[in-house]
């Protein structure tokens, strides 16, 4: 009989698997002057990309940012996010009493331009209005528009292809991604997502190699477990769809 395997064993061994990774990267500087093969590097990179991370995000300002080629810049932009959490979540502030104090500030400074703009000066400066683009939002809208088209496409695929596995996959996702909103609100969500997505991509930069070479020893990992289970479990649920008849 194949061999039974539990959600026990599974998380044991992913345990035991980062201890030894761990333990033997202890031994190896993470600035070290001696480099690995070349080759096995290369092949080792993760989800076998052969392009750099800043190829990968775009290679533009965007992937300039989040990988802390201006750090300026970079600071800037998650400290401003950081300052938004910090109203909405710290100081419970909301979102219409910001617009409404925004708005109470450019009209006073609007306000006090046109009337003293003419005391200070001789010619009177014409006061700047702001006016912002309607193709700003027409744009914003047709790109959320389109990739909330794509996941109700992929949602979509998945329920209907007929494949268990990626479907079970799918739930197990949807159902994490539950938990974690039980936990807190859709605000802290996004911004933990923002700060990942500034500091993820420059320290897996960093640390590649350590990080490739974790997350292979890891997948293999999975998958020798993901085959036992399969073996035992798995294939003896019968694939296709179901037809469902009724008796004469």
């Amino acid at each position: 009989m194949p061999e039974k395997i539990t959600p026990e064993d599974i998380l044991n061994n992913i345990v035991e698997t980062f201890a030894e990774s761990s333990s033997k990267q202890k031994s190896v500087p993470l600035f070290g002057e001696e480099t690995s093969n070349s080759v096995t590097s290369t092949l080792n990179r993760l989800f076998g990309r052969q392009k750099p991370v800043h190829h990968l995000l775009g290679g533009g300002k965007s992937a300039d940012v989040l990988l802390w080629r201006n750090k300026k810049i970079s600071a800037s932009v998650l400290t401003g996010a950081t300052f938004i959490w910090v109203l909405f979540e710290w100081l419970n502030y909301h979102l219409l009493t910001l617009v409404g104090f925004a708005l109470v500030l450019v009209m006073l400074a609007q306000f006090l331009w046109s009337n003293f703009s003419g005391i200070i000066s001789r010619s009177p400066s014409e006061v700047p209005r702001l006016v912002l683009p309607d193709k700003l939002f027409v744009n914003i809208a047709i790109s959320i528009g389109h990739e909330i088209n794509r996941a109700l496409e992929f949602i979509q695929d998945v329920a209907l292809g007929g494949n268990l596995k990626q479907f079970l996959i799918v739930v197990a996702s949807l159902w994490v991604a539950a938990v974690i909103g039980s936990w807190c609100n859709f605000l802290t969500v996004l911004y933990i997502g923002f700060v990942a997505a500034h500091t993820l991509p420059v320290l897996y930069e960093r640390y590649e190699d350590q990080v490739d070479n974790f997350a292979y020893q890891v997948l293999g990992q999975l998958q020798h477990n993901y085959r036992k289970l399969d073996t035992s479990v798995l294939s003896r649920i019968p694939k296709g769809k179901v037809n469902w008849t009724k008796d004469d």
